[in-house]
Protein backbone atom coordinates (compact mmCIF):
# COMPACT_ATOMS: atom_id res chain seq x y z
CA UNK A 1 0.00 0.00 0.00
CA UNK A 2 0.95 3.59 -0.62
CA UNK A 3 0.44 6.09 2.23
CA UNK A 4 -0.48 9.57 0.94
CA UNK A 5 -1.59 12.88 2.38
CA UNK A 6 -4.44 14.85 0.80
CA UNK A 7 -4.64 18.61 1.27
CA UNK A 8 -7.97 20.30 0.58
CA UNK A 9 -8.29 23.97 -0.41
CA UNK A 10 -11.12 26.55 -0.64
CA UNK A 11 -14.59 25.09 -1.40
CA UNK A 12 -13.22 21.54 -1.52
CA UNK A 13 -12.01 21.98 2.07
CA UNK A 14 -15.53 23.09 3.03
CA UNK A 15 -17.07 20.02 1.39
CA UNK A 16 -14.51 17.65 2.92
CA UNK A 17 -15.01 19.17 6.37
CA UNK A 18 -11.26 19.01 7.03
CA UNK A 19 -8.06 20.58 5.72
CA UNK A 20 -6.21 17.29 5.25
CA UNK A 21 -6.60 13.53 5.24
CA UNK A 22 -4.19 10.60 5.15
CA UNK A 23 -5.03 7.51 3.09
CA UNK A 24 -3.56 4.19 2.06
CA UNK A 25 -4.07 3.52 -1.64
CA UNK A 26 -2.79 0.83 -4.05
CA UNK A 27 0.76 1.44 -5.34
CA UNK A 28 -0.31 1.79 -8.98
CA UNK A 29 -3.30 4.12 -8.46
CA UNK A 30 -3.62 7.02 -10.87
CA UNK A 31 -5.05 10.46 -10.21
CA UNK A 32 -8.20 9.34 -12.05
CA UNK A 33 -8.47 6.29 -9.77
CA UNK A 34 -7.97 8.49 -6.72
CA UNK A 35 -10.78 10.81 -7.86
CA UNK A 36 -13.06 7.80 -8.32
CA UNK A 37 -12.16 6.47 -4.86
CA UNK A 38 -12.81 9.84 -3.22
CA UNK A 39 -16.14 10.21 -5.05
CA UNK A 40 -17.24 6.81 -3.76
CA UNK A 41 -15.86 7.01 -0.21
CA UNK A 42 -16.69 10.69 0.42
CA UNK A 43 -20.03 11.53 -1.30
CA UNK A 44 -19.73 15.24 -0.38
CA UNK A 45 -16.70 15.44 -2.71
CA UNK A 46 -18.28 13.68 -5.70
CA UNK A 47 -19.39 16.85 -7.49
CA UNK A 48 -15.99 18.49 -6.91
CA UNK A 49 -14.13 15.59 -8.53
CA UNK A 50 -15.53 16.55 -11.96
CA UNK A 51 -13.50 19.77 -12.12
CA UNK A 52 -10.88 19.56 -9.36
CA UNK A 53 -7.29 20.62 -10.06
CA UNK A 54 -4.82 18.21 -8.47
CA UNK A 55 -1.15 18.46 -7.62
CA UNK A 56 1.38 15.79 -6.73
CA UNK A 57 4.12 17.14 -4.47
CA UNK A 58 3.18 20.70 -5.52
CA UNK A 59 3.23 20.11 -9.28
CA UNK A 60 0.04 19.94 -11.36
CA UNK A 61 -0.99 16.38 -12.23
CA UNK A 62 -3.31 14.94 -14.87
CA UNK A 63 -5.64 11.94 -14.65
CA UNK A 64 -3.14 9.46 -16.09
CA UNK A 65 -0.37 10.31 -13.58
CA UNK A 66 0.46 7.51 -11.13
CA UNK A 67 0.52 8.65 -7.50
CA UNK A 68 4.05 8.07 -6.14
CA UNK A 69 4.80 6.65 -2.70
CA UNK A 70 4.29 9.02 0.23
CA UNK A 71 2.95 11.76 -2.03
CA UNK A 72 1.32 14.97 -0.93
CA UNK A 73 -1.77 15.53 -3.07
CA UNK A 74 -3.28 19.02 -3.28
CA UNK A 75 -6.89 19.44 -4.37
CA UNK A 76 -8.07 22.83 -5.64
CA UNK A 77 -11.36 24.03 -7.13
CA UNK A 78 -11.11 25.51 -10.62
CA UNK A 79 -9.89 29.10 -10.62
CA UNK A 80 -11.46 31.83 -12.70
CA UNK A 81 -9.87 35.18 -13.35
CA UNK A 82 -10.80 38.40 -14.92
Amino acid sequence: MNHIKLLFFATIRDRAGTKSLELDIPMDMTIKGLKEKLSKDYPNLKESMKSVLMTINREYAFDEAVVPANAEIGMFPPVSGG
